[in-house]
């Protein structure tokens, strides 16, 4: 994660991966991935509150490549 969310940054894409303890004693989604702004361009603003990390990777992934954006390629 922290070698994407370094990715990220060197495309002008603001990051936030967190996990809330709240959330997590209450059996809710805790899981949450924010990322915005830089190459990913008109209405880059994406957010995901999700069960798992895994889960908020996925999506965000997802996300990107919707957005065109591979960190693979």
């Amino acid at each position: 994660m922290l070698e994407l969310m370094a990715w990220l940054a060197e495309r002008g894409v603001t990051s936030v991966f967190k996990v809330d303890g709240d959330r997590m004693t209450e059996h809710r989604q805790a899981w949450m991935v924010i990322v915005s702004g830089g190459s990913l361009g008109e209405d880059s603003f994406f957010r995901a509150d999700l069960a798992t990390a895994d889960a908020c990777l996925d999506a965000l992934l997802a996300h990107l490549e919707r957005k065109g954006l591979s960190p693979f390629a």
